[in-house]
This record gives C-alpha cells, sequence and structure tokens, in this order.
C-alpha cells in the first residue's frame, strides 16, 4: 500500500545530532562523547532534582495551564529580571524544551515560501523546523563576531525579497561558540524593522559565560519590541531531560503561541515544571550556574591544549567565551579531510563528534567538526582527542 503524505513530510529530515543519541547507545565499546551538547552526569544536581521530586505537592500529575505553571512563570519572570531581560507574565508560554519554542515560532511567522536566514553554520534542527513548514532558508556566514551583517544585507539584496524571519543562536552559538557582538545586534534589530523581519534570538546558552564581559541580548537592546521571539531553556542550565523551556513574545502574540501549543500536548509536563520552579524558588540555580562556570572553563582549556598538541597548525579552532562547544576546521595540508567520512572511523577508535556538513544546507564544511568539551572531564577529553588523532591517521593510511 502506496500511502499520500503531505508536501510537508518531504522536508522531514530528521536531526544527525538526536539520532547520535541512539547510535551510540547501541556502542558496546568505550566511547569518548563529544557529540551530544549536554552536560555530563557529575555536573547534573541529582540530588536537589531527586529531592524536589519526592517533595511534589498534591495534583502534580493532572493537567497543567497551557501557558505554563504560575509557580514556575513567576520564577522566570525574576529570573529574568536578574539576568537583565525584564519580562512579565503575558508575555511568556512555558515549551517542552527550546524545541517546541522553535517549532512555535515557525509555526505562527512563516508562509511557505517565506525567505528565513540562518547562520552559516547553525544548528540543524533550526533550519530543518523552518524547512518544515515550506519556508525558502537561506544561510549567511558568521566569524568571530557573529552573523556576518554585510553577507546578511547582500543576500537580502540578491535575493529580492525580505526576511520574514531571521534566526540566531547569539551567544556562545551553536556550532561554531561565536558570541554575535553588540554592534551587530543593534543593526539587526535596525534592519528587522527596516524589513518588517521578526528575529527569533535562540539563547539556550547565555547564562553559562565564563570569560569576557556579557553582550546585552536582543530583549535589552531593543525592549519589548515585537519583533524579538525570544527562546530560552534550562536543558543545558539544570539537565536536558526535564526538557522545560519558556518563550518570551509580545503579549499579542503570547494568546496565539498558546492556542498552537495547545494543539501539540495541552501542557509542558507538569511535574517538571514544579520541580524547576522549586529549584529556583529555593535559590538553587545561582551556586549551580557559579559551580558550572569555571568546570566548563577548565574543559574548554583542556580540549584546545590537546587539539595543539595532537594537530598544531593543521587545524583552526574558535574561542567560545562560554557554552558547550569548540569548531575545528581542518586547513592547509589536511584540507581534504571529510569529517563525515571519518566519524565510522572514529567511532571505532572510540570518540564521537558530529560533522561540520551536519551544520550547513549546502554540504560545505566537509573538512570542520563540532566538539562537545561540556560532557568530559580533562582526562576524558584528553583520551577523546587522542582517540581522534588515531582515527585520522587510519582515514589516511586508507
Amino acid at each position: 500500500m502506496t500511502l499520500e503524505l503531505s508536501a510537508r513530510a518531504a522536508q522531514l529530515s530528521g536531526s544527525v545530532i538526536d539520532s547520535s543519541t541512539q547510535l551510540l547507545a547501541q556502542q558496546e565499546h568505550d566511547i569518548v562523547r563529544f557529540a551530544m551538547g549536554a552536560p555530563s552526569e557529575d555536573l547534573i544536581p541529582m540530588a536537589q532534582l531527586d529531592e524536589l521530586f519526592s517533595r511534589m505537592p498534591a495534583g502534580r500529575y493532572d493537567y497543567g495551564e497551557s501557558p505554563g505553571e504560575p509557580a514556575l512563570r513567576e520564577q522566570i519572570i525574576a529570573l529574568s529580571e536578574q539576568m537583565g531581560n525584564p519580562t512579565s507574565d503575558d508575555r511568556l508560554v512555558v515549551t517542552n524544551g527550546a524545541m517546541q519554542g522553535l517549532d512555535l515560532a515557525f509555526k505562527l511567522l512563516v508562509d511557505p515560501g517565506d525567505l528565513v536566514i540562518v547562520e552559516k553554520p547553525t544548528y540543524p534542527n533550526g533550519y530543518q523546523t523552518a524547512q518544515s513548514y515550506e519556508a525558502d532558508v537561506v544561510a549567511v556566514p558568521v566569524d568571530r563576531h557573529g552573523l556576518v551583517i554585510e553577507s546578511l544585507e547582500e543576500v537580502v539584496r540578491h535575493s529580492g525579497k525580505k526576511p520574514k524571519v531571521i534566526y540566531t543562536i547569539p551567544n556562545f552559538q551553536n556550532p561554531s561558540g561565536v558570541t554575535l557582538s553588540e554592534e551587530r545586534k543593534r543593526r539587526l534589530l535596525e534592519l528587522a524593522e527596516q524589513w518588517g523581519s521578526v528575529i527569533v534570538e535562540d539563547d539556550p546558552y547565555g547564562m553559562l559565560r565564563f570569560d569576557g564581559s556579557d553582550v546585552p541580548s536582543f530583549s535589552a537592546l531593543g525592549g519589548e519590541n515585537p519583533r524579538v521571539f525570544r527562546i530560552q531553556t534550562f536543558s543545558k542550565l539544570i539537565a536536558p531531560g526535564l526538557r522545560v523551556g519558556w518563550i518570551d513574545v509580545d503579549p499579542a502574540l503570547q494568546k496565539l503561541a498558546v492556542n498552537a501549543k495547545q494543539a501539540m500536548d495541552t501542557c509542558t509536563n507538569a511535574p517538571n515544571q514544579l520541580v524547576v520552579a522549586q529549584f529556583l524558588e529555593r535559590g538553587y540555580l545561582t551556586p549551580h550556574l557559579e559551580r558550572l562556570r569555571p568546570l566548563y572553563r577548565q574543559r574548554k582549556i583542556a580540549m584546545k591544549e590537546a587539539l595543539s598538541d595532537s594537530f598544531g597548525s593543521s587545524i583552526t579552532m574558535t574561542e567560545p567565551e562560554g557554552g558547550f562547544f569548540l569548531w575545528v576546521t581542518f586547513s592547509q595540508a589536511a584540507e581534504h579531510l571529510d569529517t563525515g567520512k571519518l566519524f565510522p572511523i572514529a567511532l571505532e577508535q572510540g570518540v564521537a563528534y558530529i560533522p561540520g556538513v551536519a551544520f550547513t544546507l549546502d554540504g560545505s564544511h566537509h573538512n570542520a567538526l563540532r566538539l562537545c568539551f561540556a560532557t568530559s572531564s580533562p582526562d576524558r577529553i584528553r583520551e577523546g582527542v587522542e582517540r581522534l588523532s588515531r582515527a585520522i591517521e587510519t582515514f589516511e593510511s586508507v
């Protein structure tokens, strides 16, 4: 029997990153895991979470409010104020992780054929979600200061149409680790106003800065600008399996977002929301982040040093000041290296990463890869880089 599928079904390509979880679970030998963007289990506040789950209030397994549990929304308002992004209850919707926030953004904002600008390289789940709503997705390069605005303006002139959405990961970008400068943010706000575009600000990592100075968010720079659709999550801050995030949008859009969410899942997992609310209310988040930041900095340094020792001038690396990721590009004599073809050899050697091509629309960056330093201790990182070096030697000898 042949099923007649919707036209959009052909756009559902799936996530290379998320699929790696299942792939790694199938491996029976030891793997150093540089692939998934997640903290290691020793950095998840297990004892506090277990204690909070054991003391849940009555009614915790009932349906929750579609905009989110009131206790959690109250804590998000307080946290946003603390982080310099003041907000209000009529702007918030609690989501099933940041991914549901992305889906809501593109569902509400994009019609088939609309131009959506993404970064190059970028988080593939972002552009794939836009494609699932039949957007015309075009990538604009990033450099060490983030999205290259001059290239963006040139792309828009060449395309002959204005972007409906500009999707950016402004802090410690996934996968490159770079941060969008304040100057470029201000210019992007001007362009969004000029073009009638919405900036979808995906910010999972902003609270994980371990070096340098904070850069104001689009929300902080633009006030309650209706052209900013902000997405955040507790997945990278507390625990990825909680799947609790939120969107901060113009009040006129909030009701539509609630309506769209009700057609998806009615409400975000109520017990997990209540645990996160208690985690915040008891003041656990600040000391938890204060513990994480120097450890992530230590792990980033260990990874950069190990890579330099193993590969020297044959690679270039980004210099993230926070977040989880290091972007590595093989250059000069090693430019022929295809990290997609290398991957199965690396897996056999006991190390996993995400090939650079997974983060592009056009199949470029074949000589690059993304490494997550957050998941592994310094000793484990050094072992993983040694295994990667052995994998490359094997690849080049074939």
